[in-house]
């Protein structure tokens, strides 16, 4: 055998297997997606979702105490609103006493090292289900869509958010933060982490049962990536790039790991995130309850194989499983 055929003396054993890893995952680089409602006392479990829930804001302290204990450093809040009026701009998307905004004020004064993403997006707002603002020939206005978002992401920013993260994918809607933010006075307060490479994708069904955002009619392909976009997608992380936003992020995660690769090149001075989104979630522990593999090790796989493809930021619906999975 030729000398350089032989790779496993350098891999025999436990320790210096860890070694050929570039970067192993740690309790810094989870984000956990949660869902408020803007039911106060609410703990509904979501059958599509397993073992996630919607909180109302009562509920918070119960809920994130113990895992702020174990480790945990970072959240990203999706609003749920159930009781509210819901029109074609998305007003209750900023309402000061909505579910987002009392999450926010909440948190900052039970956990101050907790840091706290809030999404920024107008489906689950608008009478319509969309993410943007229509014209009257029933396409997507862009201008007033991005600086609605904007106005939704300054607010969140106002409250206390460490990090505004918009979802909705309209065109020009990093710029219209980033401005919003500097201009207001929170551009080196606040972070804007953009979901930069965002797919049209069939993995989001449980989510949007958990939060109640599926579209009133049409769907969201008009704004959203197509899967086969490789060369579109690549435009969109350096067009979010130059528009100012401070974190770039591929959803999904699993299917897209060559977009997670060249979002590493592209952006390779800013940290990069994914969403292992609902679907992905929901699949492993599937295959896990039927017996086809083990759950740790199936979540452990996955998760790694983003960090592999090149990112810093993970959110997964994981986080607590990975609590405990990295003190053992």
């Amino acid at each position: 055998m030729e000398i350089s055929s032989v790779l496993q003396g350098g891999y025999q054993h436990p320790l210096s297997r860890s070694w050929q890893a570039q970067r192993t995952l740690t309790k810094s680089m989870l984000m956990y997606p949660i869902f408020i409602t803007d039911e106060p006392d609410a703990r509904v479990e979501i059958p599509s979702l397993p073992g996630q829930c919607r909180w109302g804001v009562n509920k918070l302290q119960e809920f994130l105490e113990p895992l702020v204990k174990k480790g945990l450093r970072s959240v990203i809040l999706f609003g749920v609103p159930l009781h509210c009026d819901k029109d074609e701009r998305g007003t209750p998307a900023d309402d000061p006493n909505g579910p987002v905004i009392a999450s926010i004020r909440l948190l900052r004064k039970l956990f101050p090292e907790l840091y706290i993403a809030a999404d920024v997006c107008l489906c689950e707002y608008t009478s319509h289900g969309h993410c943007g603002l229509f014209r009257q020939d029933g396409s997507i206005d862009q201008a007033p869509s991005a600086q609605r978002i904007a106005e939704v992401a300054l607010s969140y920013a106002r409250a206390g958010a460490h990090c505004v993260a918009p979802s909705d994918m309209m065109d020009g809607r990093i710029k219209a933060i980033k401005r919003a933010l500097i201009d207001n006075g929170y551009g080196n307060q606040c972070t804007l982490m953009s979901y930069s490479a965002k797919f049209a994708s069939a993995l989001y069904g449980p989510f949007r049962d958990a939060a109640g955002s599926a579209p009133a009619f049409g769907d969201r392909k008009c704004y959203q990536l197509p899967p086969t976009a490789k060369g579109l997608a690549r435009r969109a992380i350096k067009r979010d790039v130059a528009e100012g936003a401070d974190i770039i992020m591929v959803k999904p995660a699993l299917p897209y790991l060559d977009v997670i690769q060249d979002a590493k090149e592209l952006a390779e001075d800013h940290p990069l995130a994914c969403y292992q989104v609902s679907g992905e979630y929901a699949m492993v522990v599937a295959g896990a309850r039927a017996g086809v593999y083990d759950l740790k090790v199936m979540a452990f796989e996955t998760v790694e194989s983003m960090i592999r493809a090149g990112c810093t930021l993970i959110l997964t619906y994981f986080i607590p499983q990975f609590l405990d999975w990295l003190d053992e």
